[in-house]
């Protein structure tokens, strides 16, 4: 019996330790009003800069507008989710242990548009936890970064799919015209009853796609597509 008492003693006094340990814990800090314009403002301020150097310098095929706003929302609910738990530590764990219920399951398509959600967390981050010198210079760096890499590709080549569909009567002048291209990889050549259809993998400038309508005036050339891709197809 004596025992049990001093157990349960000694389970009383650690509860009471633990309660006195994180006893400042279980109250939110004292957060005013204008530090939380602030924190808002600039994440709101920092996720316009990613908006924009996503909406000018993204190189997808189809830009995705959706995203893009998706990235400004992610910023600013980051900083104010990670405001409000940086000052209480049992409110953080409880926070993590709900979002590690949670799964996500939108798939990203483009590699880049995982950078871009990224840098969205990141500066909401570092804003959510006042560190607003980091964020800021962390965007004008990373937006010139990626703006400076976006201006040199407009400058450069970009990878196409010339697809042919032609008579076998027009192979040999096709043939003739297909080495005059710059780097023709062939990907593709299928013969049918209505003729062969070739697919070549080509990387061009924005000013080099005349050469689509000579083969157009091919007699037995029935029809040529020129499309713009990203990446390289698996042939």
């Amino acid at each position: 019996m004596v025992d049990v008492i001093s157990q349960f003693l000694t389970s009383g006094s650690k509860l009471t330790d633990a309660i006195e340990l994180f006893g400042t814990d279980f109250e939110l800090a004292n957060i005013s009003i204008a530090t939380i314009l602030v924190t808002l403002l600039t994440a709101a301020v920092c996720g316009a800069v990613i908006y924009l150097v996503y909406r000018f310098f993204n190189r997808s095929v189809i830009y995705n507008e959706n995203f893009n706003i998706l990235v400004i929302l992610t910023t600013i609910v980051t900083s104010f989710i990670i405001m409000t738990i940086s000052s209480n530590v049992v409110l953080s764990l409880g926070m993590v242990g709900a979002l590690s219920i949670v799964r996500f399951r939108t798939a990203i398509k483009d590699p880049m548009d995982t950078v871009f959600m990224f840098w969205s967390v990141g500066e909401g981050i570092a804003i959510g936890t006042k560190f607003y010198d980091i964020a800021i210079i962390s965007a004008i760096i990373i937006g010139v970064v990626l703006a400076a890499m976006g201006a040199f590709k407009f400058k450069g080549t970009r990878p196409y799919i010339l697809i042919l569909h032609y008579d076998e009567s027009a192979s040999g002048q096709i043939k003739q015209m297909v080495k005059q291209l710059p780097s023709p990889r062939l990907k593709s050549k299928t013969v049918q009853r209505d003729g062969i259809e070739m697919t070549l993998e080509l990387r061009l400038k924005d000013n080099e796609t005349g050469f689509v309508e000579k083969f157009m005036r091919v007699e037995g050339v029935y029809d040529a597509a020129l499309i713009s891709h990203q990446g390289d197809i698996v042939s």
